[in-house]
């Protein structure tokens, strides 16, 4: 099995240990490489090293996390990069997911929810975390130019399930322990959810779900 190469991009040192710690307990996921500023990050990513996705924060010493999609997208267009922050903001999503961002998280998420981002994201999804979803949603819902429409789709009983405990905020693992299933299920039936509906993130997939009466 291919392994998922990750670069942590994390000034600070505590943080970026735990994460790095987390992460290469995965037998799927492989730390590539790890830098404090986005010039270390860009003096690196010029050795060749291969890269599949970029974990970095936004605020940095030296520039930023906008600035390092603006840097990498256009030299390294096929690196994923995940924006990994305490800033909820919806300014900072939407910038940084315009510049070419694949995810953004906040730091408070769970594990099972960063892995679930990073390995959607490095299969070529999109994922920001449920945690800024809904009130991103109310704005997006209340547009009267934003429409998410589709024709109907089929869903199982399970996936309807699983879709509902999404939109209610619960975790891959906090809805395998509900329904007594693995994580492992949950992300399958996630992934699919995504697939069924044509959606891009856990946004578009509420989003799309409201829109079409698939949850109220």
């Amino acid at each position: 099995m291919k392994s998922i190469k990750v670069f942590l991009v994390e000034d600070h040192n505590i943080v970026r240990n735990g994460i790095r710690t987390l992460l290469e307990r995965q037998p799927d996921i492989e730390i590539a490489e790890e830098a404090e500023t986005v010039n270390e990050t860009l003096e690196k990513l010029r050795t060749g090293i291969q890269v599949d996705v970029i974990l970095s924060d936004i605020n940095m010493p030296d520039l930023s996390g906008l600035d390092l999609i603006n840097i990498i997208k256009p030299e390294f267009p096929d690196i994923r990069i995940i924006m990994l922050t305490m800033l909820d903001h919806e300014n900072y999503i939407k910038q940084t997911i315009t510049a070419g961002a694949s995810g953004y998280l906040l730091k408070n998420i769970d594990i099972e929810q960063m892995l679930f981002a990073i390995r959607h994201i490095a299969a070529g999804g999109r994922y920001i975390c449920s945690e800024v979803v809904f009130e991103m949603l109310k704005k997006q819902l209340n547009s009267p130019t934003e429409a998410v429409t589709g024709q109907s789709v089929d869903l199982s009983q399970r996936e309807e399930e699983v879709l509902h405990l999404i939109a209610d905020g619960f975790t891959n693992q906090e809805i395998a322990d509900k329904l007594f299933t693995s994580r492992r299920t949950v992300e399958g039936h996630r992934q699919n959810l995504l697939e069924k509906t044509g959606t891009k993130n856990t946004a578009t997939l509420i989003r799309y779900a409201i829109r079409n009466s698939i949850i109220n």
